[in-house]
């Protein structure tokens, strides 16, 4: 059920953010957004290139930080934190998908998925190794724990990089472009996987799309346009 469980209020919440990269000529990457996610919602984040989306899309998920503003994460202010309490914060917290799966083609599925429970430290190695197992077999890897990334499909790599994000039971799960690179069977496999996180688990999704039948599942979608929220933007036919 949405809002289940949890602190009260937003998962994500941010207020009048702004990213700028200083140099010569500044550039704006967003511009005084200010906006909430819910708790179990599953929200894409659309736009034409360079409009912003992967740079909210980090200052939500705390891989930037806003030049002004401030951002709320389970009811946390993160404003204050510096990088060694930002670090854990996203290890115990927030998963990531990217477009580009970035799986360590030396580790096998498991040991990939094992990695961030590891790091957080809060399971034997046995019991890591478990989590991990029951992951990937959730998302129909069973047979498929010792193979490295090498061997397995695109789709079934994407499914270990979901796997991996879930690992150490995160609120929320950021994901940039997850369908980018895969066929219209595996988008819609990854597409169903991360709606369904929302709807069984009550996980909260954000993810930037160009995908207009990937973002049709979603509960919510946000336009951004030169770094700023554009509600009314849609996408044009050539820019799906």
């Amino acid at each position: 059920m949405k809002g289940a469980g949890g602190a009260a209020g937003p998962v994500i919440r941010i207020e009048h953010v702004t990213r700028t990269l200083d140099g010569e000529l500044p550039v704006t990457l967003v511009n005084d957004v200010s906006l909430q996610i819910e708790r179990g919602e599953f929200v894409c984040v659309m736009g034409p290139s360079g409009s912003g989306k992967s740079s909210l899309l980090y200052l939500l998920g705390l891989l930037d930080v806003p030049t002004q503003g401030r951002i709320w994460i389970d009811g946390q202010d993160t404003s204050g934190f510096d990088e060694d309490r930002l670090a854990d914060f996203r290890l115990a917290r927030l998963g990531y998908v990217f477009q580009f799966h970035f799986l360590l083609q030396e580790f096998s599925a498991l040991d990939n998925v094992c990695l961030p429970i590891r790091k957080l430290g809060r399971l034997a190695d046995e019991a890591a190794r478990a989590r991990a197992g029951e992951l990937l077999d959730q998302f129909g890897l069973k047979g498929h724990h010792q193979k490295r990334p090498s061997q397995l499909s695109g789709g079934q790599r994407q499914r270990v990089a979901i796997a991996r994000a879930l690992a150490n039971d995160p609120l929320v799960i950021l994901a940039d472009e997850p369908t980018g690179n895969l066929d219209s069977a595996a988008s819609a496999n990854v597409r169903d996987i991360l709606r369904d996180l929302t709807r069984q688990l009550d996980k909260s999704v954000v993810a930037v799309t160009h995908d207009a039948d990937f973002a049709s599942a979603a509960d919510r979608r946000i336009g951004i346009v030169d770094g700023r929220i554009d509600m009314a933007w849609r996408p044009e036919p050539a820019a799906l």
